[in-house]
């Protein structure tokens, strides 16, 4: 039976082969259901370009899109303060270089495993494609959890880590950056490793470093801006703007936080934010200066945002976050958090734009429920690109060893953000598909990947 529904007889043709291509992944690799979901969500939102030009179909380039150039796993022994060996797992998929080298952030957390690096790694293709830069797609990182370990601990397993990656990392070949879990802490010890091992300073080989050694001011707002700056221009498009609305956002990291700053700054009262605990909610707004103190300084739970607010109300269930009425809903913490069960619940209360700041935050069934209900819906490939979009300026800088100033790198991600907009809303109305931002990113993304690999051959 097909994944998908049938119009014509061109379709039929283009819909047989997704199907075989799709049964062909999942046979391969049976476990690995997170990829499974990004390939199928793919698959559905390019069918109208592979309608349109068959050519796709005969270069193969699906079957050579959903399978990673490479995929390295390696053992990452590190000894914790009580003298003991811990043993880890790394990870590194290095997914497609038809357009640049490699790039895609490091993940750590406990929940890490090949299937949801190679999704992450096969979203970061085309995310990478759309924001006009010349890079390709990856994604790596580690089951370690860096949650309650001293900073020695941190430093050792960085650097047993980066021992391993070394071999498989550089300016011109794989360019890594941060994830949840790899702040600007984690990205020092990496790079100090790597410098010692190389015995050279190269400063473009990991991006999101601090100002000091090579990093771009701007980087690490660059994410929460740019989706921000991403919602500005889909409301600006239906005649509104940001002032006035009632957000929420999940997740209290980097990205949340600095989507939080930039709507704020835009007039947008935040009133929720959580973490893997619960949520806050504060009627009156978040205070942000709270959130960051908690979340940037001290390494505490948003729990204690409750401690010097007590007027603010705090769940210990962050699943709750989606039931709070809001007009923009930001999910900027992980994968699946939006069910369909949250987003009847979001479109219950009247939710007008749901733009995804995390990697694939939505299931396939809550982003069938926004497009159905005509909710503005935006997918993390466009939403989030803004923080690859700086990783890539920061490359340049590095690679002509200069330095530009925050206004400079704002106005950059600005405008790239802008064009991933236009872009997605020209691929979606070229296909039949107005307003489907899904649609539009995909294709906009996918096209430009498999122009380059068809011009560069079978390889």
């Amino acid at each position: 039976m097909s994944i998908f529904k049938t119009v014509s007889k061109e379709e039929e043709d283009v819909q047989r082969h997704l199907d075989e291509v799709f049964s062909k992944i999942q046979t391969r690799d049976p476990h690995e259901k997170e990829f499974h979901q990004a390939v199928l969500t793919f698959f559905k939102s390019i069918k109208p370009t592979l309608v349109k030009n068959p050519t796709y179909l005969e270069h193969q380039i699906l079957e050579r899109l959903t399978e990673p150039e490479r995929a390295i796993t390696f053992r990452v022994p590190w000894v914790d303060d009580n003298g003991k060996v811990q043993i880890n797992r790394g990870f590194r998929v290095q997914f497609n270089s038809a357009i640049g080298p490699y790039k895609g952030g490091l993940r750590f957390h406990p929940t890490v495993n090949m299937s949801i690096v190679k999704f992450l790694a096969f979203q970061q293709t085309f995310k990478n494609a759309l924001t006009g830069q010349p890079i390709g797609g990856g994604k790596g990182g580690s089951d370690f959890d860096p949650k309650g370990k001293s900073d020695g601990e941190i430093m050792r397993f960085c650097q047993s880590f980066m021992t391993e990656l070394v071999n498989y990392i550089g300016p011109h070949t794989d360019v890594p950056a941060g994830d949840i879990g790899v702040g600007a802490r984690e990205i020092g010890y990496l790079f100090g490793q790597y410098k010692r091992l190389r015995g050279s300073f190269e400063a473009g080989v990991l991006t999101g470093k601090g100002i000091g050694y090579g990093g771009s001011l701007g980087r690490k707002e660059a994410t929460g801006y740019g989706t921000v700056y991403f919602v500005q221009e889909m409301l600006k498009n239906e005649g509104h703007q940001l002032a006035g609305s009632k957000v929420v956002v999940s997740g209290s990291g980097n990205v949340s936080i600095y989507a939080m700053e930039k709507a704020i700054e835009l007039g947008a009262t935040v009133v929720a934010c959580s973490d893997s605990d619960g949520y806050v909610y504060d009627e009156a707004g978040i205070n942000l200066d709270t959130v960051k103190q908690l979340k940037e300084v001290e390494c505490r739970r948003i729990s204690d945002y409750v401690d010097s607010h007590p007027s603010a109300t705090y769940v210990e269930d962050c699943t709750g976050l989606w039931s709070i009425p809001c007009d923009i809903a930001l999910p900027c913490a992980t994968q699946n958090e939006i069910d369909e069960a949250a987003a009847k619940q979001l479109v219950k209360n009247g939710v007008k734009v749901v733009a995804e700041g995390a990697n694939m935050p939505s299931t396939p069934d809550a982003a069938e429920i926004f497009q159905e209900q005509d909710i503005l819906f935006a997918p993390a490939m466009a939403v989030n690109a803004g923080g690859v979009a700086v990783s890539s300026l920061e490359m340049a800088q590095n690679s002509t060893f200069s330095s530009w100033s925050f206004q400079e790198v704002d106005e950059k991600l600005h405008e790239i953000m802008k064009n991933i907009y236009q872009s997605c809303i020209e691929a979606a109305e070229a296909h039949g598909e107005p307003g489907n931002f899904s649609v539009g990113a995909t294709i906009a993304g996918f096209t430009k990947v498999a122009d380059a690999m068809i011009a560069q051959g079978a390889v």
